[in-house]
């Protein structure tokens, strides 16, 4: 039986690019679901650029600053998605907010990461926001993109501790490290057909004993 088309994801990034590092390496091993089919910037400084040219990736940047009005730029986005014929989007580090209409039309096929346990600390600084509210346990969280920020169906979410003596850095480092192992988990499943988007609820079936669905603690961290 020949296996199934790997799904082919289009990147979108503004930075170094670290969660997509470790997409690209996931999507290395050829039983992996996913290809890296193009990654998407919209600073064409973007550290994360030059990571997926060393990988032989395609790249396309699109300063918004090059854009009339953000229609502009999320229509030449939508083009390089065609271009790259894009099954799935995963948003690593993308900074510039996307409209409605463009997230209706990924709607389900879109995933982002995000650097707390949502519903926890949606937005910005959310390690210094964890540390400011005392919470012991911090971590990230994939979920499916909708309109509102954040505030889509969770795919998968891992735990680290908060440890004493913790500043922002440190905190950041530790989720940062458990990231790179839960987005390509998340991804595996959403390419995988395992978990979808209905309604406002993630819906999961067939799922193993080891996929990454649960909170995932990370080793070493305490």
């Amino acid at each position: 039986m020949s296996r199934a088309r790997r799904k082919r994801v289009a990147v979108l990034i503004s930075g170094r690019g670290s969660n997509l590092a470790a997409l690209i390496a996931a999507a290395m091993d050829p039983a992996y679901p996913a290809e890296i089919a193009t990654v998407i910037a919209n600073r064409a400084e973007a550290p994360g650029l030059a990571v997926a040219r060393d990988h032989g990736l395609a790249t396309v940047a699109l300063p918004g600053r090059d854009f009339a009005d953000r229609a502009a730029h999320e229509q030449a986005v939508e083009a390089a998605l065609a271009e790259a014929r894009a099954d799935i989007v995963c948003l690593a580090g993308y900074m510039r907010l996307l409209g409605a209409a463009f997230v209706e039309r990924w709607q389900g096929r879109m995933i982002n990461i995000h650097p707390s346990l949502l519903p926890l600390f949606a937005g910005l600084d959310t390690h210094a926001r964890a540390l400011a509210a005392g919470v012991r346990v911090h971590g990230c969280t994939v979920h499916f993109v909708t309109a509102e920020m954040d505030a889509g169906p969770i795919v998968a979410q891992a735990a680290v501790p908060v440890l004493a003596g913790d500043d922002e850095p440190a905190l950041a480092a530790r989720v940062l490290a458990a990231e790179h192992r839960l987005y390509p988990a998340a991804l595996r499943l959403v390419a995988e057909g395992k978990v979808r988007m209905s309604g406002a609820r993630a819906v999961f079936s067939g799922l193993a004993e080891d996929d990454a669905t649960a909170m995932l603690v990370s080793p070493g961290a305490g």
